[in-house]
């Protein structure tokens, strides 16, 4: 279980270290991952709509 918090806390630390040295990049990987999300969302919907037709 400790091991669990300390790999917590070091990526924590690790995004905070990067958002604070890099935040262009960190918004670009923010915005990356919200847009592949959102890709696999609609993608979901088209085929639950084929499905379903």
């Amino acid at each position: 279980m400790q091991v669990k918090k300390v790999i917590t806390y070091a990526a924590v630390a690790f995004v905070v270290f990067y958002l604070f040295t890099r935040p262009a990049q960190a918004a670009a990987a923010v915005n990356g991952v919200f847009d592949g999300i959102i890709q696999g969302a609609n993608q979901l919907a088209v085929f639950f709509s084929s499905v379903l037709t």
